[in-house]
């Protein structure tokens, strides 16, 4: 009975025991392996943004927050809100900053940072590759992202008239939104009327030497706007070069300006800053390379310097370096010995103690033992002027 009831035991073991897996759990481990091999290229793949601006054209990349926090551990539900520190660093692919016409702005960690500039001519056709670090401060995780910018070359580059004007209500994170910039040029389209219109570049005043506002009152830093057209200036825009207008702004005054009306709503310009540029009267100082045939003129036979140079005889070099300090200091030397030994003031005042030179002297004996009398003496000097009377006492054994 106890043999049968062993044998169940070790029957139920048995069944309990795990065996080898089938063929096809196998399979479904290498497809699991697979999707998600593909799922971390298709990531890395969707990480990298392809833009397309134009040289000579504002160029505006919003970082956005939303877009990275999916990246971050613990990674949020659908409708969870949340609301972490995000900071970014920007820098070429390779270099430890960014390209000359690129720059970046963020405010706070609680706001999206921004990509701008004004591409330049020379980087058409080359893809500059611009890395995105995003950094969670509370969690201290990062996400890294690439951005490829595919300069394109635009049509009439540069456009032939640009303005540059100067808005004191504005900070350069607040111009670069696009409704804001859209309500600019809007503006600009109605003074000035032209068929095309782009907006060049936009540079904080901080970067042209203004300084920080204070805190007070809602000031602004304020941010230069250069425009595009490709028609002359208008008579409006032409008024700040009228005599009258640079006087006013000579006394530190508000120019009159018709047109200024059409900006007041929203945007406080600065009429005297205004800079207008004529691209078709600068001379081009560009000149011509003239090609030769490639050969140099014949400047004779090249002679090559000796293999032996000649020695060069330091021993005086030597000698001279020596001397000199050396007799200087000889002379400083006897100066102070001089100095030290010969003009000693306690030697004038020996030779004026002698006997024979000490007036008024008083001798009075006394005697002290028996067989010795001690000699005191008196005299009487004068030091600055004022009298004075020592003591002197001689012993003298009778």
């Amino acid at each position: 009975m106890q043999q049968r009831r062993r044998l169940e035991e070790r029957g139920a073991m048995q069944r309990c025991t795990p065996g080898p897996r089938p063929q096809s759990w196998r399979s479904g481990g290498a497809l699991t392996t697979l999707l998600l091999t593909v799922y971390t290229i298709l990531s890395k793949v969707h990480s990298d943004r392809n833009v397309y601006p134009s040289a000579g054209v504002l160029f505006v990349h919003v970082l956005e927050r939303e877009y990275f926090k999916g990246e971050f551990p613990p990674y949020p539900k659908p409708g969870e809100i949340s609301n972490d520190p995000i900071t970014f660093n920007t820098n070429l692919m390779g270099y430890p900053d960014r390209p000359g016409w690129l720059r970046y702005i963020q405010r706070t960690p609680y706001s999206d940072g921004v990509l701008y500039g004004s591409p330049t001519i020379e980087n058409v056709g080359k893809p500059t590759i611009i890395e995105i670090t995003a950094y969670n401060r509370r969690t201290f995780e990062t996400a890294r992202h690439n951005l490829i910018i595919n300069i394109m070359s635009a049509e009439d580059f540069p456009l032939p008239y640009q303005a540059e004007f100067f808005i004191k209500n504005m900070n350069v994170e607040e111009m670069l939104a696009s409704e804001v910039l859209g309500d600019f040029l809007g503006a600009v389209k109605n003074v000035w009327q032209p068929e095309r219109l782009n907006a060049i570049n936009i540079t904080s005043a901080l970067d042209r030497g203004g300084r920080v506002p204070l805190p007070i009152n809602d000031m602004k830093e304020g941010v230069y706007v250069m425009v595009g057209a490709d028609v002359p200036f208008s008579s409006c825009l032409r008024e700040v070069e009228n005599p009258q207008n640079q006087l006013r702004c000579s006394q530190e005054m508000e120019p009159v300006i018709t047109c200024d009306k059409k900006f007041r709503t929203q945007f406080s310009i600065d009429w005297c800053k205004i800079s207008l540029v004529d691209k078709t009267k600068q001379v081009s100082t560009y000149q011509d390379v003239i090609r030769g045939e490639g050969i140099l003129p014949d400047g004779g036979e090249y002679k090559p310097p000796p293999d032996t140079l000649k020695s060069r005889d330091y021993y005086s070099d030597f000698l001279i370096t020596l001397a000199v300090p050396s007799a200087v200091a000889l002379v400083l030397f006897l100066i102070l010995a001089y100095i030290m030994c010969c003009r000693r003031e306690g030697v004038e005042k020996r030779n004026m103690q002698t006997p024979e030179n000490l007036p008024h002297q008083t001798q009075i004996p006394q005697q002290q033992t028996a067989g010795e009398f001690r000699m005191t003496t008196f005299q009487r000097f004068e030091v600055n002027g004022i009298p004075e009377e020592r003591k002197l006492t001689e012993a003298m054994n009778l």
